[in-house]
């Protein structure tokens, strides 16, 4: 979804489009090495790879030397600074392995589709979130491709997930996941009362947003006068520049309830390794519908609209 953001240019940001030239989105594509550097001695023609969503870091700064490389001011960004993976091919990042040394810890081996970009951001979401085994957390939005990647490592690490989404096939996502509980919004009259009733009576011990739309209700998942108090929201989603975007409290109750409130964007390298790791484990399973090139804009609209379980991959060598 962000890369739909990013072409219709509704994020506060710089456009590298109008700036570089670079007129390929795509953050988070796989494929297959077609050519390997002179240098490159551990990969060949014909491995899996997937591209991380920053191409390179400067290696120099606080951020890059405390591991969280991701809020590096100089990062060059896959499909924004330099042509992303919305292309059959592509020359100059990694997947081609022409490699400098920065490109190549930007790249990583695959077994299949899966996992992409979201697990590692969600790995990173739900290490910032500090919640811990056993604890309740909420995905809002958690039928779709980000979101139901978190389910999945949430309960990996020991905690139970409720997601919050509409529609049988989300349901049927969500259960096949292993979510603890879904609730459909459209269906249920109180979902906030649901939440609670669900978890303990009490409400959730966290919640991690990951569609903009429902961040007026993240502190209602979690607290309320004689709820639970602690209560911790991780702010993943990105909304529009010209949308109106509450956490929908006073600060007497995130006073008075203890609440936390804090960021997460795209994974680090290390978030990759431990995604790939639970994949490896059969923790993490794919959960992408492939469709051929033809479909490609058909695909986006359905993004767009929120109609999507999981995620759909986009195969350049299929109509």
């Amino acid at each position: 979804m962000s890369d739909v953001h990013y072409m219709l240019k509704d994020l506060p940001m710089r456009y590298f489009m109008d700036e570089c030239g670079v007129r390929s989105p795509g953050h988070e594509g796989a494929g297959v090495v077609v050519k390997v550097g002179d240098s490159v001695k551990d990969w060949k023609v014909g491995d899996r790879a997937g591209i991380k969503p920053m191409m390179d870091v400067c290696h120099n700064c606080e951020q890059c030397w405390n591991g969280i490389e991701q809020w590096c001011r100089s990062a060059v960004n896959t499909g924004l600074q330099v042509p992303g993976t919305y292309q059959v091919s592509t020359v100059n990042i990694s997947l081609l392995l022409l490699c400098t040394l920065a490109e190549y810890q930007m790249v990583y081996r695959m077994r299949s589709l899966g996992p992409s970009c979201a697990a590692s951001t969600m790995h990173r979401a739900l290490i910032e979130s500090g919640l811990k085994p056993g604890q309740w957390v909420v995905f809002p939005g958690g039928g779709g491709g980000v979101g139901a990647q978190g389910v999945q490592l949430a309960k990996a690490m020991g905690m139970r997930a409720i997601v919050v989404d509409t529609g049988e096939q989300k349901a049927a996502l969500a259960e096949r996941i292993g979510a603890d509980a879904f609730i459909d919004f459209r269906k249920e009259n109180d979902v906030l009362a649901k939440v609670r009733e669900i978890a303990d009576g009490l409400g959730a011990h966290g919640v991690l947003v990951t569609a903009w739309q429902t961040y007026k209700d993240a502190v209602s998942y979690m607290s309320y006068i004689g709820g639970r108090i602690g209560g911790k929201i991780t702010c993943i989603g990105l909304p529009p520049k010209d949308a109106n975007v509450e956490l929908g409290a006073s600060p007497l109750i995130f006073a008075g309830l203890k609440l936390t409130i804090t960021g997460s964007i795209v994974g680090t390298m290390q978030d990759t390794a431990a995604a790939l790791e639970y994949a490896r484990r059969g923790l993490l399973q794919p959960i992408s519908e492939v469709r051929g090139l033809s479909r490609f804009a058909e695909s986006v609209q359905q993004l767009k609209r929120g109609e999507v379980p999981g995620r759909i991959v986009i195969d350049f060598n299929k109509q």
